[in-house]
């Protein structure tokens, strides 16, 4: 094939969700890459053998070798609408342009040292050709004013060369030898040509175009993508005229080049030379020589002195100061979803996030390195933040927990500082000269408030004239607080106490958010008109715009290494004398000493002690034990250590959990799949109990002494139930005057059963009813009381388990509340049935209300000696669903599937199971790979890594020993050991999409399905030989097929 590329060109274009190959005047068609999300742009380096392309749904730029293999991401953030790419072959630098952030943009092939190129007077920038040659960038825009521009390769230079009769010109194309341009625009239904300086412009086909798209050029052709008729097409470049189809009925044809090296010349000269230009980052050909540049927020200095650092939701970008087109480049971090509040600390250099969809706190390095989770448990709503940056603690605000927390730089030693008469609390700032916090307030009556960093002497100092109080900001100079109000539309300030407030009369603003000062300048950012802004701090004149068209802005601050740190701190010295925390305070305290929440502060005031003994555990919708949306169940220590899955497969709405901590088992309901299982509370071992006439089991309570489990269902006709922990002896309990029976508990003192029903809103004891509820939903006891969560009033609430009487609230603003639990380490375990040997049982040991009884993992049978397990199915399928491989036993009859724990799957498509050896034979398209495993998930290993590109059938010739498997990348059947040696192709001539593939060993066939452009089905002796088409019509897409070797029939789906 390489050779073959040196002299036949290519027709490499992009599909949305694959990149293939196409040979012109022959239709071949072959495909390059799959599984892709939405590739747009495309281009290639001929003598490097890379493709490039843009995903405009990831928000990605990547790379490949031309073979497909080696798949990487080269630019991964700060893109919004990547619709446009191309390569500096001579040079190795890869450009691109950006609808959404108006840019184009420059970087190394790897990604590395990326500039903003051009941003001024610019809409939506489309297509991009390059002339490296010559120096020279072309692009189309067509935003408002549509046009065709070009400027030297490093930005200089810049000129319309076309701006009239355009309205959406996308693609563009240069045909280096004739000296000529051509796009294409979709609105004229045009393809028109034009010298390079955009003089002598022509239409060379102005009809038959529905939405001509993107375009290329080889010899005397154009070739273009059109996505009305999702076709390839050509014609003559002088005439238009010769107009042929190259290939129809495409998912969805985008950009496209003709891969070939005469569309990358090597003669042009590097004018950059061996060493680069002598340039320590970027060389940039100019209009007759190189420019030197540097990455967007470098100048010609070892690092950083001072920038803006801003939020915008999933992702976190800065300004730079010390260059002139202060251009914003985003901060290289991962996983960034919905960011809003930001901090920094100059000390060592890190900046401060939190992000309200992770309800996570994080922390990296300026440059995006070292990046960290700090604070990930029980956040709701976390939109403040605020670095004491001279004892190094974070403080911030919890608008869902309504909470003001605090902990080291770290996220160790946290606790709560305030709780009570929160309703909305936003922004945060420190004064760690002064001692003071502010926030702000935005509840149903707007404040702002004061308070020592230790929560002492609080007080509000602002509550009039108040909407919605965004951003906070402290001027140390003048000794004042600045808040932005989105509701007044204003900025204002006062002195620390709130005294002498002032309208910055000269500011009217639609929607300012976040708010930061540095000099004599305030910053802000704001909503409505997606802008950065900065004026005079004190008179509001002077004012600028920074940045504009930026969708989700939220808080901004100024980096800088000049923070006040005032006189030296009580807390420097020894830690000011506290054994865990020690927080700063006003003057004459100074400093207090404080605990991590949940342990208390002895009589010294210094020194901390553990104090937990009976605690309640909730869980809420994003953090559940039973994650639903994660699909798992999880254990940790109760101080959140230790973290582990236990059940990672197989689940899908585990409504209910119960632990049998005596009998040391884990009880669940599933209301996706309707079965209760059990199993060791390490995971291991686990069965299906119950699984017939279940409609949608919610809560599950267990009574290990009495042998029994109890368990609501409320499907259709809701009710309550009971079984032995063995799933015996089932017994309906209930089953009248039940609505949504949700929370469920056992009070073993009072031989007692207690459910919460939401529908009916009442909690049920024997009888007794708790009126006046409104949506309850876990249920727990301890002592003499009865906890449950409250969905609508998003509340704990507690009553007399007895008499329902003395209802409190124990905790209100708890939004998302789920299960409950109360854990009571004083109570003892008491008697475990199975503890002595096991009661004798090889796997399972489950109680009974008469005894014991012994049980199997699910899809085994147990032994005729009733205590002894099958080590496994006799009969039973084999399965994948890409990242998992699973096992239904038919031996039993719940019909289970089970996880088959092979490792490191990422896309299976086809498998086969060698009976001989117990060997399991799988493909992965991902990795492009086949591998065998045993079915306990030992013994992987490669079969065959090389010369693969998407193996989507595969079959085992148990009796020779051999493998078949089809490739519908390379369009060829192949043969090998089972061990992969001996490896050869049996056919490759004649396939378009060779699929699904059966071997017949006794009667010496080879059967497989191709679903290309004429879909059949084939057959051939197992040397490839006599090949025969069994089928070619009524077929649409044939992908599975088996044979019945005893009616010696082939089926296919």
């Amino acid at each position: 094939l390489k050779c073959l590329m040196f002299f036949i060109p290519v027709l490499l274009f992009a599909n949305r969700i694959d990149i293939r190959q196409v040979l012109p005047h022959r239709s071949e068609y072959t495909l390059l890459l799959n599984n892709l999300e939405n590739a747009i742009a495309l281009d290639f380096h001929h003598s490097r053998e890379l493709v490039f392309w843009s995903d405009v749904t990831l928000d990605r730029i990547m790379k490949a070798n031309l073979n497909g293999s080696n798949v990487e991401e080269v630019v991964s953030n700060g893109l919004e609408s990547p619709g446009g790419l191309a390569i500096d072959w001579i040079h190795d630098k890869l450009y691109w342009t950006d609808s959404g952030t108006s840019r184009i943009e420059v970087a190394n092939l790897d990604g590395t040292h990326r500039k903003v190129l051009i941003w001024q007077s610019m809409e939506k920038p489309r297509a991009i050709a390059l002339h490296p040659i010559e120096g020279k960038i072309y692009w189309t825009d067509w935003g408002n004013t549509p046009r065709i521009e070009y400027s030297n390769m490093d930005g200089s230079g810049r000129r319309i060369i076309a701006d009239t009769n355009l309205f959406w010109p996308n693609g563009l194309t240069i045909d280096y030898a004739g000296h000529r341009m051509y796009w294409v625009d979709a609105k004229h239904h045009v393809i028109e040509r034009a010298d390079l300086d955009g003089k002598n412009r022509k239409a060379v086909i102005s009809q038959g175009l529905p939405h001509p798209f993107a375009i290329t050029v080889f010899e005397d052709s154009l070739y273009w993508t059109d996505w009305h008729t999702k076709s390839i097409n050509s014609a003559n470049k002088f005439t238009g005229k010769n107009q042929e189809i190259i290939r129809n009925k495409l998912h969805f044809p985008m950009d496209i080049h003709t891969l070939h090296p005469q569309r990358q010349p090597a003669g042009g000269r590097n004018r950059c030379g061996t060493n680069n230009g002598g340039c320590s980052h970027l060389c940039l050909p100019s209009s007759k020589a190189f420019t030197c540049a540097c990455p967007t927020g470098f100048k010609k200095v070892d690092q950083y002195n001072c920038f803006l650092l801003f939020a915008r939701r999933t992702d976190i970008r800065r300004i730079s100061f010390d260059t002139e087109d202060m251009s914003d480049d985003v901060v290289p971090l991962a996983d960034v979803r919905n960011a809003v509040a930001l901090d920094w600390d100059s000390k060592d250099g890190h900046i401060y996030w939190t992000d309200v969809t992770t309800d996570s706190i994080s922390r990296a390095l300026w440059n995006g390195s070292k990046q960290e989770v700090v604070v990930d448990t029980s956040l709701e709503s976390p939109a403040g933040l605020a670095v004491d940056w001279v004892t190094h603690k974070l403080y911030w605000t919890d608008a869902g927990t309504d909470r003001i927390e605090v902990s080291n730089a770290d996220g160790s030693m946290r606790t709560v500082l305030i709780w009570e008469n929160l309703d909305r609390p936003r922004d945060i700032v420190v004064d760690p000269v002064g001692g003071f916090m502010y926030w702000t307030d935005w509840g149903a009556n707007p404040k702002i408030e004061r308070a020592g960093m230790d929560a002492s002497s609080r007080v509000v100092i602002i509550s009039s004239n108040l909407t919605w109080p965004n951003g906070l900001a402290i001027d140390y100079q003048t000794e004042r607080l600045y808040w932005a109000d989105a509701g007044m539309k204003t900025i204002e300030f006062g002195n620390f106490d709130g005294s002498n407030r002032q309208v910055n009369t000269a500011l009217s603003l639609p929607h300012p958010f976040g708010l930061t000062l540095h000099e004599d300048k305030i910053y802000w950012t704001d909503w409505q008109s997606k802008s950065i802004q900065s004026a005079d701090k004190m008179t509001g004149l002077g004012r600028s715009t920074l940045a504009e068209n930026l969708e989700n802005l939220m808080d901004i601050h100024m980096f800088h290494r000049h923070r006040t740190t005032g006189t030296l701190s009580p807390c420097l010295v020894n830690n000011g004398g506290c054994s865990h925390l020690c927080l700063l305070a006003p003057a004459p305290k100074g400093s207090s000493c404080a605990c991590p929440t949940g342990i208390n502060l002895q009589t010294d005031g210094k020194t901390c002690t553990p104090g937990e003994t009976h605690t309640l555990a909730r869980t809420n919708y994003c953090k559940s034990l039973s994650a639903l949306t994660l699909k798992k169940i999880t254990r940790a220590n109760i101080n959140g250590t230790q973290q582990e899955d236990i059940i990672s497969t197989g689940l899908m709405t585990t409504d209910g959990l119960a632990v049998d901590s005596v009998g040391r088992k884990i009880y669940w309901t599933d209301t996706g799949t309707n079965r209760i299982e059990v199993a060791n509370l390490n995971g291991s071992m686990r069965k299906v109990l119950i699984w017939r006439n279940l409609d949608s089991p919610r809560a599950i309570a267990l009574y290990h002494e009495m042998g029994y489990m109890y368990w609501t269902d409320w499907g259709e006709h809701a009710k309550l139930e009971r079984a032995g922990l063995d799933g015996s002896d089932r017994v309906v309990l209930i089953s009248n005057n039940l609505g949504w029976p949700n929370g469920l508990a056992v009070d073993k003192a009072g031989s007692q059963l207690l459910w919460a029903d939401a529908h009916t809103e009442v909690s049920i004891i024997m009888g007794c009813f708790l009126g006046d509820l409104q949506h309850p939903y876990g249920l727990t006891l301890l002592g003499p009381h009865i906890y449950w969560t409250d969905w609508q009033s998003r509340s704990i609430q507690r009553a007399d388990k007895t008499s329902g009487a003395n209802i409190i609230t124990v905790r209100s603003n708890l939004p998302g509340l789920m299960d409950i639990q109360a854990v009571d380490r004083e109570r003892p375990l008491g008697y475990n049935k199975c503890g002595r040997r096991n009661a004798g049982c090889s796997h399972l040991c489950l109680p009974r209300p008469n005894g014991t009884s012994c049980a199997c993992p699910t899809g085994i049978l147990l032994k005729s000696d009733g205590s002894t397990c099958e080590e496994m199915p006799e009969t039973y399928l084999l399965f994948s669903n890409r990242v998992s491989v699973r096992r239904i036993s038919l031996d039993t009859a719940d019909h289970t599937d089970v996880h088959v724990p092979v490792p490191e799957l990422h896309n299976v498509i086809s498998l086969d199971y060698d009976s001989v050896d117990g060997k399991l034979y799988y493909t992965d398209v991902s990795l492009d790979v086949i591998r065998r495993v045993n079915l306990d998930g030992s013994e992987m290993e490669t079969v065959v890594s090389q010369g693969l590109k998407t193996t989507d059938g595969l079959a085992v010739d148990w009796v020779a020993r051999n493998m078949y498997w089809t490739d519908t990348g390379r369009n060829t059947i192949e043969v090998a050991r089972l061990d992969g040696s001996a490896r050869k192709v049996l056919v490759n001539n004649s396939l378009d999409e060779p699929r699904a593939i059966a071997v017949f060993p006794s009667k010496g066939f080879l059967f497989w399905t191709d679903w290309g452009h004429i879909a059949k089905i084939e057959r051939a002796h197992l040397d490839g030989s006599d090949r025969k088409v069994l089928i070619n019509t009524d077929l649409g897409w044939p992908n599975g097929l088996t044979l019945d070797y005893d009616t010696r029939r082939s089926e296919t789906f």
